[in-house]
């Protein structure tokens, strides 16, 4: 029998087997490769914040400020590439600290933890991105979000820090 598009049943069940076939081939060869590496997580929550995502969060935080005094206004900026580079480099460690916080065994539970954990990695990743654009209003904007970020995972899993 011919069908309106001038194939035959039989080439169409034909044309489906491949399509099939192709599909179980992929998901076999996904399904064979091996499992990564294990990890083995050395630094608990606590120690986590206190030796990696505080002082990159810091960094962050202190490298763009318009500071008043009784005598100037000072203006923070990064001006030199080596500054650039230094904020940088801490907002991409703190973009990766979020990661790390989703890793067992830190990860205190699958909904409120991982969402907030991914709140740092992606308001931690703005300012990566305005790191790298040397956007000191981007870096000044962001650095906003991810206190918000970082107080409203305090507020319910660390509230006496």
């Amino acid at each position: 029998m011919t069908t309106s598009w001038g194939t035959t049943m039989l080439e169409r069940k034909a044309r489906r087997v491949r399509v099939a076939s192709v599909a179980a081939f992929a998901v076999a060869v996904g399904c064979g490769r091996p499992p990564p590496p294990p990890y083995k997580p050395i630094a608990d929550v606590k120690q986590l914040m206190q030796g990696i995502v505080d002082p990159s969060a810091d960094v962050v935080w202190e490298s763009v400020a318009t500071i008043f005094t009784k005598d100037h206004v000072e203006e923070r900026r990064p001006r030199t590439k080596e500054e650039w580079d230094h904020v940088r480099s801490n907002a991409m460690i703190l973009t990766e600290s979020g990661n790390l916080l989703m890793m067992a065994p830190r990860a205190k539970d699958g909904g409120d933890w991982m969402r907030m954990a991914q709140d740092l990695v992606d308001t931690a990743s703005i300012a990566l991105r305005a790191a790298d654009a040397k956007d000191a209003d981007g870096l000044l904007k962001v650095g906003g979000q991810i206190d918000e970020a970082c107080e409203n995972c305090h507020k319910k899993y660390w509230p006496n820090y």
